[in-house]
């Protein structure tokens, strides 16, 4: 059977961060994956998690600016020793939660580049991230977003995040794919698990249109989850959708797939 957890910041967000995983809990849920756990001292969080049976899955690196529309760092330039200091910082959370698998989002660009440039800085700062952290058995996640969400991200397809991780090269870097945003760019879902599955290291799930829970949209999703057991994709699956008409009554159709 499929691994789901779900995602505090599409889930529950009517409550502080911190109570979010006692409803988390009560929904059924035993893993969680969120954004940022940077507001909270690393300790909070893993009480959280404790207290309510759960294991964090997966949680956002090196963000930045949020208020000023930064989406991430690693494809910024002239930010290099900021960067590197989130890093560590990503260490110490990930070590105090006990989770594997960071997304250190590609961010958005404030001016136009080349691509090769930006590439190529992504690639260096990934490396740099990776080996850094392999110690901590760390994987880290490259996601693609699609710009009609956000405008101006810099990985918009699962083609180009898996140029990127090729290109670094490192065994604890892989995909994280999102089926959501690979429907609004690219399609051909089946096709790409089917190819990439060894690169891919989390998978994210929502419908479109709608960005809501699975089976409000075009997305044939008991397809994809039989592939999924199929090719033996044993990592875990977030819910980051907007639940209708709310977490638990959007929860319907996980029975039928998930352990």
């Amino acid at each position: 059977m499929l691994n789901f957890c779900v995602n505090l910041n599409f889930f529950y967000g009517e409550l502080p961060f911190l109570e979010r995983f006692a409803a988390a809990a009560r929904d059924g849920f035993k893993a969680v994956e969120f954004l940022s756990p940077y507001e909270n001292e690393p300790a909070e969080v893993k009480k959280a998690l404790t207290d309510h049976g759960l294991a964090a899955i997966l949680f956002n690196g090196a963000i930045g600016n949020w208020e000023k529309g930064e989406r991430g760092l690693a494809a910024l330039a002239g930010r290099d020793d900021e960067f590197r200091d989130a890093v560590l910082n990503i260490g110490k959370y990930a070590s105090a939660l006990g989770c594997a698998r960071i997304n250190l989002v590609a961010g958005r660009t404030p001016e136009p580049e080349p691509e090769g440039i930006i590439t190529a800085r992504l690639v260096e700062r990934f490396r740099f991230a990776a080996d850094q952290l392999a110690a901590k058995d760390v994987t880290l996640l490259l996601e693609h977003i699609n710009p009609y969400d956000m405008p101006g991200y810099v990985v918009t397809t699962p083609a180009k995040a898996l140029a990127v991780v090729e290109q670094v090269d490192r065994p604890n870097v892989k995909i994280q794919y999102d089926i959501y945003h690979a429907q609004r760019m690219a399609g051909e879902l089946t096709a790409f698990l089917r190819a990439n599955i060894a690169r891919i290291g989390h998978i994210q799930v929502a419908d479109n249109p709608g960005r809501n829970q699975p089976g409000t949209g075009e997305i044939n999703y008991p397809f994809i989850f039989a592939e999924l057991e199929r090719l033996g994709y044993a990592n875990w699956i977030g819910l980051e959708y907007k639940p209708l008409p709310n977490p638990a009554a959007s929860l319907g159709w996980l029975k039928a797939f998930s352990s």
